[in-house]
């Protein structure tokens, strides 16, 4: 095939267009200003991190302290690449869409929230792969150290008040289950859905054959199992799981996923912490990551090499 000027024009097209746009992006946003390891944050990091600072907090952090984490970010990631701590794509996808969905919305509408507000999904993606790194290499390093003593619960519990460590409480095991109904679905779709899983109802009896039923329909799915405790539960779905004898379907709910119900396993008795042991519990722990992360990460700080170029 003969290659002409204008073919070679047409091919090199895409590739003059993206230097123009280096061309036209302002000096300052390639301006490095911090070298962290031989690692580089720029002007442009800076004013993204801002950014999506200021839209999670709602408050204006300094241009020090926003530097501040950029390099923390760098440091707690070559540690993690250290001890081959490294998250994947995927991961961090992942992790990226459970944000969304605790948002109640997709994760592209996250994305565009986040670019209507100048920030680059990726810029949060940097910010979660870090803490993601930081968080597991704190907790595989240090586990011993973060771990909390029964006694040490018992003597803070007694000293706040509180004398009752236990309670007697119910010990669920369950399987959720869906019958999948696609968005847009009519309302005659929807009540059909709705008549066979009451027809499934009165056919299951036992957690088997709610596996080997819903394992093999269409448009249907069955979870793994889960265990909850009375203490996990709001008091309705308690009072919904009381009432279901074992083996059986709860009613039939509506959910964004389709029709939900629940096929209940067990139900025994069992002795559960107190909320007030287990709000202790979780402060205790708390506290001593904080500390713990804040002593490593100071320590790792001062052996990176951490150069400033312009500020």
């Amino acid at each position: 095939m003969t290659t002409t000027p204008l073919s070679i024009l047409r091919l090199l097209l895409p590739v003059l267009a993206a230097g123009l746009m280096l061309i036209g992006t302002p000096a300052r946003a390639q301006n490095i200003v911090v070298m962290v390891n031989g690692d580089p944050i720029t002007d442009f990091d800076i004013e993204q991190r801002s950014k999506l600072d200021q839209l999670t907090t709602q408050k204006t952090p300094s241009r020090q302290d926003v530097i501040n984490e950029l390099i923390d970010d760098k440091v707690k990631m070559k540690e993690g690449k250290k001890y081959g701590v490294d998250p994947g794509v995927s991961d961090i996808d992942q992790s990226y869409a459970g944000m969304a969905q605790r948002m109640r919305i997709t994760p592209e509408q996250l994305t565009k929230s986040l670019e209507v507000k100048g920030v680059r999904p990726e810029t949060l993606k940097s910010r979660m792969k870090a803490e993601m790194v930081w968080t597991s290499l704190v907790r595989g390093r240090y586990k011993e150290r973060l771990q909390v003593g029964e006694k040490d619960v018992a003597d803070k519990v007694r000293s706040e008040g509180g004398e009752k460590l236990q309670i007697e409480g119910t010990e669920y095991k369950m399987q959720p289950i869906v019958l999948i109904v696609p968005r847009g679905s009519s309302q005659a779709f929807m009540e059909q859905r709705h008549k066979e899983a009451e027809t499934y109802r009165a056919r299951v009896g036992s957690c088997e054959e709610a596996n080997s039923l819903f394992r093999s329909t269409p448009n249907a799915a069955i979870r793994e199992s889960v265990t909850k405790t009375t203490a996990d539960l709001p008091e309705a779905l308690r009072k919904v799981l009381d009432d279901t004898p074992i083996g059986h379907l709860t009613p039939p709910e509506v959910t964004r996923q389709g029709i939900e119900m629940v096929v209940l396993c067990s139900r025994k008795p069992t002795t559960i912490d107190t909320p007030k042991k287990r709000e202790i519990r979780e402060k205790m722990y708390a506290e001593k990551y904080e500390k713990t992360s804040k002593a490593y990460l100071d320590e790792i700080r001062k052996a990176a090499m951490i150069e400033y170029r312009n500020r």
